[in-house]
Formats: C-alpha cells, sequence, structure tokens
C-alpha cells in the first residue's frame, strides 16, 4: 500500500504550484524554503533520496518463485542463465546439488528471439510438466492476467495453452490431478484444455460484463482475497466454481485525463457502503463439460459472501464457509455435489464480526477437519468433528495462532507461526495433533520475525528472518534441528550499507492508554542526539485492522526515509493502538468495532501524553503525524479531534468520509446502514474537518480504485467551506500506492519532507 518518495527538495516550484492548482489546491504553496539547520557532522553516512529511490544500494534481495517438488526431490527456483532468460534449477534439500532442469534456451518458443519472462509457475503433481505464466498485467489490483505455456520435461516440449484467445486473456490456470489436462478462465468464461492434443472444452458459455465464472469483482478480489474461483475435484471428473451476478451494483467512474487527446472512462462495478452486492453461487460441473448443480446453501445471495470453498477431503461433497453480510456470523456447510444439498457443521457467531478460515484441512480419513476460532478469547487451532461437530482444542494458551503453514498428519503436527511471548515477533513452533496440549518452539532464541516455506515432508525449509536493523536473510534449514544447510540470499553487502548509515538509538518502549493497556511502540532517536535538548517529533500510523506498525521486522523503504528524517533532526515513532493487526487476542482487535477514528486516535493521543511525561527530550509544540490508505484516514482524525496536540499531518490516499468505502471491508468493521447511521457519521474524519488548526498535506491519486479520489475531493470542499488553508497534490492516475510512473516515489517523499522542514522546525532547542 506504500509508495517510496525521496527527500531532497523540489527543484522546479513554479511547476509545482501550477500541478497543484491543477489538482485542486486550495493552498498555493509557498515559495519561500527553509534553511538547513547547522548541526554537527553525522558520525555514519547521510543519506539522500535521490540514492534512496534511484538506486538500489538500500534494497535487499529477495529470491524468485521457489518451489518444493512433492516427491521430496527437493525445491526448485529460478536463477540467471548464461545468456538471455532464466534456468529453472533444483536444489537437492540436503546435499544442495545443483541441477538445471529445465534451461532458459528450452524456454525460448520457435520463432521467437529470447526465452519467455517467466512470471511464476507451478508443477504437476508428479513434477513431470511446468506450467509457465508470462506477459502479465493487473485485472482489478493484481496481476492476474497472462500468457501461459507448459513444459513437457519427458519430450521437452513446450506449448501455449489457449492459442484462440488474446494475449494476456488468460487467468488461474492449473493441471488437473493427473496432470493431463489445464483448466483456465478467459472473459469470465472456464475452459478445460487436453493436453495431448490441445483440444479445448468451454465449460461455461454465460460469461459477460455481469455474469462472472471461475473469478471474482473487485471487491471480493480485494477483501477476500478472493481471485481463482475454481477448484479440480481430487479425482479430475468435476469442477466445482463460484459464479457472480454484479447486476445492480452501482458503477464506479474513474477518468483519465493524460493518455490520449480527449479523456478516457473506466468503469466497472464497486458496491460502496449500503449499496448492492453482486449476487454468489457455487456450483459443480463435469470437468469434460455438462450440466451444473449448484449448492443449496441457504439465505439471499446479495446478503451474505461465500467466502471460502473447497473439496472436503473426498471427490463427492464440498466444505463451504458463508458470512452474513455484516460479517457477524460464520457457518461452514458441507455440500452435497451430486444433488447441492447442505449441513450446517460450523458456526461461528460473534458481536462484531466473525474470521473466515484458509486452508481447512480433513484428518482422520475425513472424519475430522481442522478449524481456526477465536472462541476462547485467542486465534487457536481446533480439530472438528465431521459429523457431531464437537470442538477439540490442539492449541491453547493467552496467545494468538498467526499463521498455519502446515498440517502433517503423517507425523501428527501442525506447523504454525506465532509469539507467544510478545506480539513483536514470529516464530515456529508446532503441536500436537491429537489434543494433548504438546508444544515445541522450532525457531531458536533469536530475536525478530522469522519465516518459513515447508517441504513437503517438514524435515526442511526456505527460512527467512529479519529484525528492526537487520535486512532479511534467506537460508536453507533443516527441521526440526533448524540448522542451516545453505545460505541462500545474505544481503550482507546491503546490511553493511545499513549498518555505516548515521543512526540515532531505535528501541522498542510501551506506554499505558488511558484505560491502563499497554500499548506498544518504537522510538527512533535523531543521529546526533543530545537528551538535554527537546526535537521535533514525527509519528507513522496505520491504526486499522489490517496493518501492524511496530514489529521487530525490516522496515522497509519506510525504515530508510524514517532514517532519512533522523538524520535532519527529528524524532520518529510509531504506536501500534488498540485493533491493529496484532497478535494479542480477540479483545484487543474487536475493540475498535464501530469506533474507528475514534478510540483508535485516542489511543494515539494518549501515548503521545504519556510520552511527553515520560520523555522531556520531545518538544511538544512540534508533532507531526503522517499516514497511508487507513493511516491517512486516522491522520485526519489526530489533526481534527486533537488539534492541540498535532501541528502537522501528511495524509496520503485517506478515506475522509467512510460511506464511501467498499462494502465487505467498512461494513465488517463500522456496521450496517441504516442503523449504524449515526456511527459512520461520527467515526468519518470529514464530519471533524472544522477542527483544522495544523499544517495538512493532503496527497491522493486520481486513479485509486480502491481509496477513491472522490473522498479527497469532498474533504477539501469541506475544508474550504469552513475557510482551512492546507495543501493539495493531485497524482494523475496513480493508484491507491502512488508508485506509478517514472520519479513518482522520489517526487511523493520529497514533497513530504519538504512540507515537514516547512512546518515542523528543525533544531534541537534548550529543554
Amino acid at each position: 500500500m506504500f509508495s517510496n518518495s525521496k527527500s531532497q527538495f523540489l527543484r522546479n516550484l513554479a511547476f509545482a504550484s501550477a500541478a497543484l492548482v491543477l489538482a485542486g489546491c486550495t493552498t498555493t504553496p509557498t515559495t519561500t524554503r527553509v534553511a538547513e539547520t547547522t548541526a554537527a557532522p553525522l558520525a555514519g553516512t547521510a543519506l539522500t533520496l535521490e540514492q534512496m529511490y534511484s538506486t538500489r544500494d538500500y534494497s535487499p534481495r529477495g529470491v524468485p518463485p521457489t518451489r518444493w517438488l512433492a516427491d521430496g526431490s527437493g525445491y526448485t527456483t529460478l536463477e540467471a542463465a548464461e545468456g538471455a532468460g532464466r534456468d529453472l534449477v533444483r536444489y537437492h534439500p540436503e546435499t544442495q546439488q545443483r541441477t538445471v532442469l529445465v534451461s532458459a534456451q528450452e524456454l525460448m518458443p520457435r520463432g521467437w528471439d529470447e526465452p519467455l519472462a517467466v512470471a511464476d509457475y507451478h508443477w504437476s503433481e508428479d513434477a513431470s510438466k511446468l506450467l509457465i505464466f508470462t506477459n502479465t498485467k493487473r485485472s482489478w489490483r493484481t496481476h492476474t492476467l497472462g500468457d501461459y505455456w507448459v513444459f513437457d520435461l519427458t519430450t521437452r516440449r513446450l506449448s501455449q495453452l489457449g492459442t484462440f484467445a488474446e494475449p494476456s486473456t488468460l487467468q488461474f490456470a492449473k493441471f488437473d490431478p493427473a496432470g493431463t489436462r489445464v483448466a483456465y478462465v478467459m472473459q469470465n468464461n472456464i475452459y478445460v484444455e487436453r493436453l495431448s492434443d490441445g483440444k479445448i472444452t468451454q465449460l461455461t458459455t454465460d460469461g459477460d460484463d455481469t455474469i462472472v465464472n471461475g473469478t471474482f469483482d473487485w471487491v471480493n478480489e480485494e477483501e477476500f482475497f478472493l481471485r481463482d474461483g475454481f477448484r479440480w475435484s481430487p479425482d479430475g471428473e468435476s469442477i466445482a466454481y463460484w459464479q457472480l451476478d454484479t447486476e445492480g451494483t452501482p458503477i464506479f467512474t474513474m477518468i483519465n485525463n493524460t493518455d490520449t487527446l480527449y479523456p478516457t472512462l473506466k468503469t466497472f462495478p464497486y458496491p460502496k457502503v449500503g449499496e448492492t452486492n453482486a449476487a454468489m453461487r457455487i456450483g459443480v460441473m463435469p470437468a469434460d463439460g455438462g450440466e451444473t448443480t449448484w449448492m443449496k446453501v441457504p439465505g439471499d445471495p446479495r446478503q451474505h459472501y461465500l467466502v471460502r470453498m473447497q473439496w472436503a477431503g473426498n471427490s463427492e461433497q464440498l466444505f463451504i464457509q458463508q458470512l452474513t453480510r455484516s460479517q457477524a456470523v460464520n457457518r461452514a456447510f458441507l455440500a452435497n455435489a451430486d444433488n447441492g444439498e447442505v449441513a450446517e457443521v460450523v458456526r461461528e457467531t460473534t458481536e462484531s464480526w466473525a474470521e473466515y478460515v484458509d486452508d481447512v484441512q480433513f484428518i482422520d480419513n475425513g472424519d475430522a477437519f481442522t478449524w481456526l476460532s477465536e472462541r476462547s478469547g485467542f486465534r487457536h487451532l481446533y480439530r472438528i468433528d465431521r459429523d457431531s461437530g464437537r470442538a477439540t482444542a490442539i492449541t491453547r494458551g493467552k496467545w494468538d495462532v498467526v499463521e498455519v503453514l502446515q498440517i502433517n498428519e503423517e507425523q501428527g503436527w501442525v506447523y504454525f507461526i506465532a509469539s507467544p511471548d510478545t506480539p513483536l515477533e514470529r516464530y515456529l513452533l508446532r503441536a500436537s495433533l491429537d489434543g494433548s496440549g504438546k508444544l515445541e518452539r522450532l525457531t531458536p532464541a533469536q530475536a525478530g520475525t522469522h519465516g518459513y516455506q515447508l517441504s513437503a515432508d517438514a524435515q526442511y525449509a526456505v527460512h527467512t528472518y529479519s529484525s528492526a536493523q537487520q535486512v532479511p536473510q534467506i537460508d536453507m534449514i533443516s527441521l526440526p534441528d533448524h540448522q542451516r544447510i545453505r545460505m541462500i540470499q545474505d544481503n550482507a553487502e546491503v546490511q553493511a550499507r545499513i549498518d555505516d548509515l548515521a543512526k540515532g538509538e531505535f528501541e522498542f518502549f510501551q506506554v499505558s492508554a488511558r484505560d491502563g493497556l499497554a500499548l506498544d511502540g518504537f522510538l527512533m532517536k535523531p543521529a546526533n542526539f543530545d537528551p538535554n535538548k527537546e526535537y521535533p517529533i514525527v509519528f507513522y500510523v496505520y491504526g486499522e485492522p489490517w496493518g501492524q506498525t511496530v514489529s521487530n521486522s525490516w522496515g522497509g523503504e519506510r525504515f530508510l526515509w524514517h532514517t532519512y528524517l533522523t538524520q535532519q533532526g527529528y524524532i520518529v515513532a510509531s504506536i501500534d493502538n488498540r485493533g491493529t493487526r496484532s497478535p494479542r487476542g480477540y479483545d484487543w482487535r474487536r475493540s475498535i468495532y464501530k469506533n474507528l477514528g475514534v478510540v483508535t486516535v485516542r489511543d494515539q493521543y494518549d501515548a503521545l501524553q504519556a510520552m511527553l511525561e515520560r520523555w522531556s527530550f520531545i518538544d511538544a509544540d512540534r508533532v507531526a503525524i503522517w499516514g497511508h490508505s487507513g493511516g491517512g484516514s486516522q491522520t485526519l482524525n489526530a489533526l481534527f479531534r486533537y488539534p492541540d496536540a498535532y501541528d502537522v499531518g501528511i495524509a496520503l490516499a485517506p478515506v475522509p468520509d467512510l460511506t464511501l468505502y467498499d462494502t465487505i471491508y467498512q461494513e465488517r468493521y463500522s456496521g450496517l446502514l441504516p442503523e449504524a447511521a449515526e456511527s459512520y457519521r461520527e467515526t468519518s474524519a470529514i464530519t471533524h474537518a472544522a477542527n483544522l488548526q495544523g499544517d495538512l498535506l493532503l496527497v491522493h491519486g486520481t486513479g485509486d480504485d480502491n481509496v477513491h479520489f472522490q473522498g479527497s475531493e469532498r474533504l477539501v470542499n469541506e475544508l474550504v467551506k469552513h475557510g482551512k488553508q492546507f495543501e493539495f497534490f493531485a497524482y494523475p492516475n496513480r493508484t491507491h500506492g502512488i508508485n506509478e510512473g517514472e520519479g513518482t516515489t522520489l517526487h511523493l517523499r520529497t514533497m513530504m519532507t519538504d512540507f515537514l522542514r516547512e512546518h515542523l522546525p528543525l533544531g534541537a532547542q534548550p529543554q
């Protein structure tokens, strides 16, 4: 969600002023520059924004798509070939012997001058065939459209799928269990292609602008992460799929003024709060064509969400999860694939919102399945009896399971990520599936954040480690002893540059809100810090349920920009208010229900007051806050609700009026209209815009299909009505990340830095 930017002053102020006026700026930015504050030389390397955003000097490298082979023979990855393109290589998990399985030259179609540019790839179950995704482009917000090719490792033959289609129009191609056919979506219809002779069978024919088969509309892709909308049955005889009917969902229109001589329009169904959702249903059809059997899930299809669907450990039943529109109830059903009859097997009911469960696994020969629930007050894993619905706890304690990585029934273990001792870190643990409560931590005592990609037998893993000042390191380890076998990516050169930077002290801390609740925070002191002086402070905020800003993990570009600010003489801090995505239990996360923008920012304010009492080096008269997306919304709320506490705010792509956002996200946290109308009014920042006293910079991309530019335009009108002066910048056709286009990130961070320098004076002052 975040774009990068730079920290040099805007060079062409005349151009900048003109651009701001065109964007609807209510106040022409000043052309007066703030003089550099004289300070002692930095003890270390000084960052420049040009270096941060025009080079990769401080950018750690990851690894290309890595896949474990099901037979345990190793893992595969892409590596640069001697000429053009990349080879697909296999590493033995223990010896790390390297074998080129498919060379770049073999991925060069006949008549081409260069190999395919592989965006992603997948193996057939027997690893005899390779499915390659290339030539990708965006569907909604993600690159799910593209071309697919199959490479047969036996015949060494490369062939393209869906040659009848226009380029970059196929989606979600995947092998059947036997590896003899591939199914994919093209223009809202599902197709199956036989690999032996290229025969194509069109399974659905009603897909059009409103009927969507095998994929999803904008809002379901964004908020439920629903993209791939069909599933092969385990026996390969059937395909289960979602169908959406978006007829009646209001159409949102965005205008593009810059790419052509005359403006062009982009339109798509987007249900805002209280508006009509797409109708959803799930059907099963023969994989060789035929009639669809629709599952008889109860309830109005426009007032419920079918959030997850999978085969229920066999080829006869589906396991379907359904949320009510309010999302307070999640019901799981077993559905008969032959006749569509359904039976409820588990239900989660809350007074706020219920969570759906990813990666349900059927165990005990299909007699039970695994399930995540917060019924104990913390998120834990349960075994649910298929017939009775009786739940048995597999994990227990006053801590949350963050993510289930693997359920290994043969070994009797579930492997998962959690952090029982601190919400700031992440570790690998395993628990016995028998419900005995046996628990083992496999990650050694190394403070930070640990991620894992486990082999099928859980004997090996690709391990990624980082901390607040440690860039990601990636290695191959054995389990359960967690011994390193090979360093895959150490990023040593980048780490050395990070270590050489002029930096002040970085620390984690806790302060209490007014009701005594402990809040986590981090503090970055200026590079030339003097505890006997006062410094301006810049807070970074997100504050909503989909983010945690305070964690012992590498912060990437944002950490570097914050480090740059400390080199200029600012203190930088962040607080996780209640409701953020921190593994601190059900009550922590649900406490902000219908209170976004109220209790969230109250916690931020309380933290500021507690910090001012604790640390005399913070200047209470020089306080800034900034954030992006939900953080932009909280920035506005801080400025408007606590105008005496915050002097400067920078809001990027905010949601000033919560009724303008989509149904799934906003109704989950803010309730349904009309009964919650007063709550929406009170929790929306725009309601309190008349209270603005400090200096505000508002930034938005006109091509933002997620948080619409419309919201910032409404806020502009409200501020103008109340005679409030501020600065407003619109980036033409940039989307929610505000990062498209050459120089955009550098320009954005430069503008933000200039704004801070101008309105939050630098300089350490005597206490």
